[in-house]
Protein backbone atom coordinates (compact mmCIF):
# COMPACT_ATOMS: atom_id res chain seq x y z
CA UNK A 1 0.00 0.00 0.00
CA UNK A 2 1.34 3.32 -0.91
CA UNK A 3 -0.10 6.92 -1.17
CA UNK A 4 -0.81 8.15 -4.92
CA UNK A 5 0.97 11.11 -6.77
CA UNK A 6 -1.96 13.10 -7.22
CA UNK A 7 -2.33 15.66 -4.23
CA UNK A 8 -5.08 15.55 -1.99
CA UNK A 9 -7.02 18.74 -0.63
CA UNK A 10 -10.62 18.16 -0.34
CA UNK A 11 -11.95 16.35 3.21
CA UNK A 12 -13.97 14.16 0.77
CA UNK A 13 -11.58 13.28 -1.05
CA UNK A 14 -9.28 12.62 2.06
CA UNK A 15 -11.65 10.55 3.80
CA UNK A 16 -12.12 8.68 1.11
CA UNK A 17 -8.38 7.30 0.61
CA UNK A 18 -8.17 6.78 4.49
CA UNK A 19 -11.38 4.23 4.57
CA UNK A 20 -9.38 2.91 1.78
CA UNK A 21 -6.30 2.11 3.02
CA UNK A 22 -7.61 1.37 6.66
CA UNK A 23 -9.86 -1.46 4.40
CA UNK A 24 -6.82 -2.52 2.73
CA UNK A 25 -4.98 -2.90 5.91
CA UNK A 26 -7.76 -4.87 7.52
CA UNK A 27 -8.40 -7.23 4.54
CA UNK A 28 -4.48 -8.12 4.79
CA UNK A 29 -4.88 -9.53 7.80
CA UNK A 30 -8.19 -10.88 7.76
CA UNK A 31 -6.68 -13.05 5.43
CA UNK A 32 -3.61 -13.85 6.79
CA UNK A 33 -1.05 -11.69 4.95
CA UNK A 34 1.45 -9.27 6.62
CA UNK A 35 0.22 -5.87 5.62
CA UNK A 36 2.99 -3.87 3.86
CA UNK A 37 3.09 0.20 3.95
CA UNK A 38 5.39 1.73 1.21
CA UNK A 39 6.20 4.87 2.17
CA UNK A 40 7.75 7.75 -0.07
CA UNK A 41 10.98 9.25 1.13
CA UNK A 42 11.99 12.77 0.20
CA UNK A 43 14.63 15.35 1.72
CA UNK A 44 15.42 19.31 1.14
CA UNK A 45 18.71 18.42 0.69
CA UNK A 46 21.69 15.68 0.23
CA UNK A 47 25.92 16.10 0.43
CA UNK A 48 26.20 14.88 -3.45
CA UNK A 49 27.45 18.16 -5.36
CA UNK A 50 27.73 16.04 -8.57
CA UNK A 51 24.62 14.08 -9.24
CA UNK A 52 21.52 15.47 -10.69
CA UNK A 53 19.36 15.07 -7.28
CA UNK A 54 15.75 15.93 -6.70
CA UNK A 55 15.82 17.51 -3.11
CA UNK A 56 13.13 20.42 -2.80
CA UNK A 57 10.63 18.66 -5.11
CA UNK A 58 7.89 16.60 -5.00
CA UNK A 59 9.82 13.84 -6.17
CA UNK A 60 10.73 11.02 -3.33
CA UNK A 61 14.43 9.77 -3.24
CA UNK A 62 13.23 6.54 -2.02
CA UNK A 63 10.61 4.16 -0.13
CA UNK A 64 10.86 2.84 3.06
CA UNK A 65 9.11 -0.55 3.69
CA UNK A 66 6.80 -0.96 6.85
CA UNK A 67 5.54 -4.73 7.91
CA UNK A 68 4.32 -6.98 11.28
CA UNK A 69 6.87 -9.29 10.31
CA UNK A 70 9.53 -6.60 11.80
CA UNK A 71 9.48 -6.03 15.30
CA UNK A 72 10.69 -2.03 15.40
CA UNK A 73 7.95 -1.53 12.92
CA UNK A 74 4.87 -2.79 14.89
CA UNK A 75 4.68 0.23 17.52
CA UNK A 76 5.06 2.79 14.31
CA UNK A 77 2.17 1.23 12.45
CA UNK A 78 -0.07 1.00 15.58
CA UNK A 79 0.85 4.67 16.07
CA UNK A 80 -0.02 5.50 12.84
CA UNK A 81 -3.44 3.59 12.41
CA UNK A 82 -4.56 5.26 16.16
CA UNK A 83 -3.12 9.03 14.97
CA UNK A 84 -5.23 7.90 11.53
CA UNK A 85 -8.66 7.09 13.31
CA UNK A 86 -8.41 10.03 15.43
CA UNK A 87 -7.96 12.32 11.54
CA UNK A 88 -10.84 10.68 10.27
CA UNK A 89 -12.87 11.39 13.36
CA UNK A 90 -11.43 15.36 13.13
CA UNK A 91 -12.96 15.37 9.17
CA UNK A 92 -15.54 13.92 9.76
CA UNK A 93 -16.75 16.37 12.48
CA UNK A 94 -14.96 18.92 10.81
CA UNK A 95 -12.97 19.64 14.03
CA UNK A 96 -9.29 20.94 14.47
CA UNK A 97 -6.94 19.60 16.82
CA UNK A 98 -2.57 20.03 18.18
CA UNK A 99 -0.51 17.43 18.11
CA UNK A 100 -0.19 17.87 21.78
CA UNK A 101 -4.18 16.93 21.71
CA UNK A 102 -4.00 14.20 19.55
CA UNK A 103 -0.39 12.18 22.31
CA UNK A 104 -2.67 13.04 25.16
CA UNK A 105 -5.75 10.60 23.27
CA UNK A 106 -3.26 7.61 23.81
CA UNK A 107 -0.26 8.76 26.14
CA UNK A 108 0.63 5.26 27.14
CA UNK A 109 1.01 3.79 23.44
CA UNK A 110 2.33 6.71 22.27
CA UNK A 111 5.23 6.98 24.89
CA UNK A 112 6.55 10.14 22.99
CA UNK A 113 5.27 13.36 21.22
CA UNK A 114 8.02 12.29 18.31
CA UNK A 115 6.21 9.27 17.99
CA UNK A 116 3.13 11.28 17.37
CA UNK A 117 5.11 14.09 14.80
CA UNK A 118 6.39 10.93 13.06
CA UNK A 119 3.30 9.53 12.25
CA UNK A 120 1.36 12.54 10.84
CA UNK A 121 4.36 12.97 8.86
CA UNK A 122 4.22 9.35 7.23
CA UNK A 123 0.45 9.97 7.06
CA UNK A 124 0.76 13.12 4.99
CA UNK A 125 3.07 11.22 2.58
CA UNK A 126 0.72 7.96 2.38
CA UNK A 127 -2.29 10.43 1.49
CA UNK A 128 -0.77 12.77 -0.53
CA UNK A 129 -1.44 15.95 1.40
CA UNK A 130 -0.16 18.89 4.15
CA UNK A 131 -0.93 18.48 7.56
CA UNK A 132 -3.73 21.14 7.76
CA UNK A 133 -5.45 19.24 5.57
CA UNK A 134 -5.28 16.66 8.17
CA UNK A 135 -7.27 19.07 10.24
CA UNK A 136 -4.41 19.36 12.97
CA UNK A 137 -3.07 23.04 13.64
CA UNK A 138 0.08 24.31 15.56
CA UNK A 139 -0.94 26.97 18.47
CA UNK A 140 1.11 29.38 16.51
CA UNK A 141 4.17 31.33 17.08
CA UNK A 142 4.68 33.75 14.91
CA UNK A 143 4.07 37.69 14.58
CA UNK A 144 3.47 40.35 12.09
CA UNK A 145 3.56 43.76 12.03
CA UNK A 146 3.57 46.61 8.88
CA UNK A 147 2.07 47.96 5.72
CA UNK A 148 -0.82 45.30 5.42
CA UNK A 149 -4.47 44.39 5.65
CA UNK A 150 -5.82 40.65 5.42
CA UNK A 151 -8.69 38.43 6.63
CA UNK A 152 -8.50 35.05 8.38
CA UNK A 153 -12.24 33.75 7.71
CA UNK A 154 -14.03 36.40 9.27
CA UNK A 155 -11.53 37.67 12.09
CA UNK A 156 -9.51 41.11 10.66
CA UNK A 157 -5.86 41.63 11.01
CA UNK A 158 -5.60 45.33 10.34
CA UNK A 159 -1.67 45.93 11.12
CA UNK A 160 -2.39 49.10 8.66
CA UNK A 161 -4.08 51.37 11.19
CA UNK A 162 -0.87 50.51 13.40
CA UNK A 163 1.96 49.65 11.72
CA UNK A 164 4.56 49.37 14.84
CA UNK A 165 1.93 46.71 16.18
CA UNK A 166 2.32 42.97 16.61
CA UNK A 167 -0.29 40.93 15.41
CA UNK A 168 -0.08 36.98 15.57
CA UNK A 169 0.35 35.19 12.54
CA UNK A 170 -2.72 33.20 11.48
CA UNK A 171 -3.08 29.82 11.80
CA UNK A 172 -5.54 28.72 9.28
CA UNK A 173 -3.37 30.12 6.96
CA UNK A 174 -5.60 28.47 4.09
CA UNK A 175 -8.83 30.80 5.23
CA UNK A 176 -6.46 34.00 4.69
CA UNK A 177 -8.24 36.34 2.05
CA UNK A 178 -8.36 39.66 0.59
CA UNK A 179 -5.17 41.31 1.02
CA UNK A 180 -4.13 44.93 0.61
CA UNK A 181 -1.24 46.17 1.34
CA UNK A 182 1.15 49.15 0.01
CA UNK A 183 4.58 47.71 1.66
CA UNK A 184 8.15 47.72 -0.06
CA UNK A 185 8.88 45.02 1.20
CA UNK A 186 9.04 42.23 3.81
CA UNK A 187 11.46 41.44 6.82
CA UNK A 188 11.99 38.44 8.59
CA UNK A 189 13.65 38.36 11.24
CA UNK A 190 14.71 35.34 13.49
CA UNK A 191 13.94 36.84 16.98
CA UNK A 192 10.89 38.49 18.97
CA UNK A 193 13.79 40.75 20.66
CA UNK A 194 14.99 42.36 17.26
CA UNK A 195 10.96 42.03 16.21
CA UNK A 196 9.95 44.47 19.00
CA UNK A 197 13.45 46.35 18.89
CA UNK A 198 12.29 47.09 15.25
CA UNK A 199 8.53 47.83 16.88
CA UNK A 200 10.14 50.41 19.38
CA UNK A 201 12.34 52.40 16.84
CA UNK A 202 8.75 52.38 14.41
CA UNK A 203 10.85 50.74 11.82
CA UNK A 204 8.07 50.34 9.71
CA UNK A 205 6.28 53.20 9.51
CA UNK A 206 10.26 54.63 8.41
CA UNK A 207 10.63 51.73 6.03
CA UNK A 208 6.92 51.26 4.56
CA UNK A 209 7.47 47.08 5.14
CA UNK A 210 6.25 44.22 6.77
CA UNK A 211 8.24 42.78 9.72
CA UNK A 212 7.77 39.13 10.73
CA UNK A 213 8.92 36.10 12.60
CA UNK A 214 8.87 33.55 13.67
CA UNK A 215 10.32 33.74 17.14
CA UNK A 216 13.15 31.36 16.24
CA UNK A 217 12.73 28.29 14.36
CA UNK A 218 9.52 28.87 12.30
CA UNK A 219 6.29 26.72 12.86
CA UNK A 220 4.58 25.98 9.68
CA UNK A 221 2.19 28.67 9.77
CA UNK A 222 4.67 31.31 9.93
CA UNK A 223 6.39 29.65 7.22
CA UNK A 224 3.04 29.60 5.17
CA UNK A 225 1.96 32.91 5.63
CA UNK A 226 5.51 34.11 4.29
CA UNK A 227 4.78 32.36 1.05
CA UNK A 228 1.59 33.57 0.88
CA UNK A 229 2.74 36.96 1.15
CA UNK A 230 5.98 37.02 -1.23
CA UNK A 231 3.49 34.60 -3.73
CA UNK A 232 0.61 37.26 -3.32
CA UNK A 233 2.56 40.59 -3.31
CA UNK A 234 5.28 40.20 -5.56
CA UNK A 235 7.73 42.10 -3.27
CA UNK A 236 11.37 41.44 -2.02
CA UNK A 237 11.68 39.30 0.56
CA UNK A 238 14.81 39.41 3.25
CA UNK A 239 15.64 37.22 6.35
CA UNK A 240 17.92 38.95 9.39
CA UNK A 241 19.21 35.84 11.68
CA UNK A 242 22.33 35.81 14.05
CA UNK A 243 25.72 35.26 12.86
CA UNK A 244 25.64 31.73 14.06
CA UNK A 245 25.38 28.29 12.86
CA UNK A 246 21.39 28.39 14.48
CA UNK A 247 20.59 31.48 12.55
CA UNK A 248 21.81 30.10 9.46
CA UNK A 249 20.04 27.01 9.83
CA UNK A 250 16.63 28.98 10.81
CA UNK A 251 17.37 31.21 7.53
CA UNK A 252 17.88 28.05 5.17
CA UNK A 253 14.59 26.50 7.15
CA UNK A 254 12.89 29.54 5.54
CA UNK A 255 14.43 29.85 2.45
CA UNK A 256 14.79 25.94 1.38
CA UNK A 257 12.64 23.97 4.20
CA UNK A 258 13.08 21.58 6.72
CA UNK A 259 14.23 17.96 6.21
CA UNK A 260 11.62 16.59 8.80
CA UNK A 261 8.71 17.81 6.46
CA UNK A 262 10.40 17.67 2.73
CA UNK A 263 7.72 15.66 1.78
CA UNK A 264 5.99 19.43 2.28
CA UNK A 265 8.82 21.85 0.84
CA UNK A 266 7.32 22.77 -2.42
CA UNK A 267 4.59 24.21 -0.54
CA UNK A 268 6.26 25.50 2.46
CA UNK A 269 10.24 27.10 1.00
CA UNK A 270 10.32 30.57 -0.21
CA UNK A 271 12.57 30.41 -2.86
CA UNK A 272 13.01 34.29 -3.26
CA UNK A 273 14.10 35.04 -0.04
CA UNK A 274 17.54 36.62 0.59
CA UNK A 275 19.95 36.92 3.26
CA UNK A 276 20.13 40.10 4.79
CA UNK A 277 22.63 39.46 7.52
CA UNK A 278 24.37 39.32 9.74
CA UNK A 279 26.90 38.47 8.12
CA UNK A 280 30.64 37.34 9.45
CA UNK A 281 31.84 39.96 7.11
CA UNK A 282 30.07 42.51 8.91
CA UNK A 283 32.37 42.02 12.01
CA UNK A 284 34.39 44.67 9.94
CA UNK A 285 32.35 46.60 7.81
CA UNK A 286 30.08 47.64 10.57
CA UNK A 287 33.08 48.28 13.34
CA UNK A 288 32.18 45.25 15.85
CA UNK A 289 34.03 45.33 18.31
CA UNK A 290 35.99 42.04 19.59
CA UNK A 291 34.13 41.98 22.92
CA UNK A 292 30.83 41.79 21.40
CA UNK A 293 32.34 38.32 19.36
CA UNK A 294 32.14 34.82 21.15
CA UNK A 295 34.26 32.02 20.14
CA UNK A 296 32.34 28.66 18.12
CA UNK A 297 32.03 25.92 20.17
CA UNK A 298 33.14 22.38 19.11
CA UNK A 299 29.49 21.94 18.79
CA UNK A 300 28.95 24.98 16.25
CA UNK A 301 31.95 24.43 14.22
CA UNK A 302 30.17 20.44 13.80
CA UNK A 303 27.16 22.35 12.61
CA UNK A 304 28.86 24.57 9.85
CA UNK A 305 30.77 21.95 8.51
CA UNK A 306 27.96 19.64 8.23
CA UNK A 307 26.00 22.29 6.97
CA UNK A 308 28.60 23.32 4.24
CA UNK A 309 28.11 20.36 2.16
CA UNK A 310 24.43 20.37 1.82
CA UNK A 311 23.86 20.63 -1.67
CA UNK A 312 21.49 24.05 -2.21
CA UNK A 313 24.71 25.90 -0.72
CA UNK A 314 26.86 24.50 -3.36
CA UNK A 315 24.23 24.81 -6.45
CA UNK A 316 21.75 28.41 -5.49
CA UNK A 317 23.81 30.18 -3.28
CA UNK A 318 27.81 29.38 -3.16
CA UNK A 319 27.98 33.27 -1.66
CA UNK A 320 26.02 31.97 1.55
CA UNK A 321 28.69 28.88 1.54
CA UNK A 322 31.22 31.22 1.23
CA UNK A 323 29.92 33.88 4.34
CA UNK A 324 29.42 29.77 6.51
CA UNK A 325 33.41 29.42 5.34
CA UNK A 326 34.34 32.66 6.61
CA UNK A 327 32.85 31.83 9.83
CA UNK A 328 34.34 28.75 10.66
CA UNK A 329 37.64 30.47 9.57
CA UNK A 330 37.66 33.53 12.19
CA UNK A 331 36.21 31.05 14.98
CA UNK A 332 33.25 33.32 15.87
CA UNK A 333 29.77 34.44 16.06
CA UNK A 334 27.79 37.27 17.46
CA UNK A 335 24.16 38.00 17.51
CA UNK A 336 21.84 40.57 15.86
CA UNK A 337 21.58 42.77 18.95
CA UNK A 338 25.58 43.34 19.12
CA UNK A 339 25.11 46.38 16.52
CA UNK A 340 23.31 47.91 19.75
CA UNK A 341 26.94 48.67 20.86
CA UNK A 342 27.00 51.64 18.88
CA UNK A 343 23.63 53.65 19.32
CA UNK A 344 20.64 51.58 20.55
CA UNK A 345 18.65 52.54 18.13
CA UNK A 346 21.67 51.58 15.05
CA UNK A 347 20.38 48.37 13.66
CA UNK A 348 17.21 50.16 12.45
CA UNK A 349 18.39 53.36 11.87
CA UNK A 350 21.86 52.72 10.08
CA UNK A 351 22.61 48.46 9.36
CA UNK A 352 19.11 47.55 8.02
CA UNK A 353 18.76 50.90 5.65
CA UNK A 354 22.02 49.99 4.23
CA UNK A 355 21.86 46.31 3.80
CA UNK A 356 18.42 47.39 2.15
CA UNK A 357 19.43 49.52 -0.03
CA UNK A 358 22.23 47.71 -1.36
CA UNK A 359 20.44 44.48 -2.04
CA UNK A 360 17.87 46.48 -3.72
CA UNK A 361 20.65 47.68 -5.96
CA UNK A 362 21.99 44.27 -6.94
CA UNK A 363 18.34 43.33 -7.20
CA UNK A 364 17.44 45.91 -9.80
CA UNK A 365 20.62 45.70 -11.56
CA UNK A 366 19.80 42.84 -13.05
Amino acid sequence: MEGKRERCSSQVELLRKIKEFTRAFVDDLSNGRSPVILIDRFRSYCTDFNSNCYCGSDLPCGKEVLTLSTESHVHRLDVMLRVLLIIQRLLQENKHSSKRDIYYMHPSVFLDQSAVDRALNEICVLMECSRHNLNVVSAGNGLVMGWIRFFEGDRIFDCISSPNTAYPVPVHVEEVKDIISVAHFILVVEKESVFQRLANDQFCNASRCIVLTGRGYPDVPTRRFLRLLVEHLHIPAFCLVDCDPYGFDILTTYRFGSMQMAYDTKYLRVPELRWLGAFPSDVGKFSVPKHCLLPLTAEDKRRIKAMLHRCYLQREVPEWRSELELMLQKGVKFEIEAFSVHTLSFLSETYLPSKIQGELKIMYAR
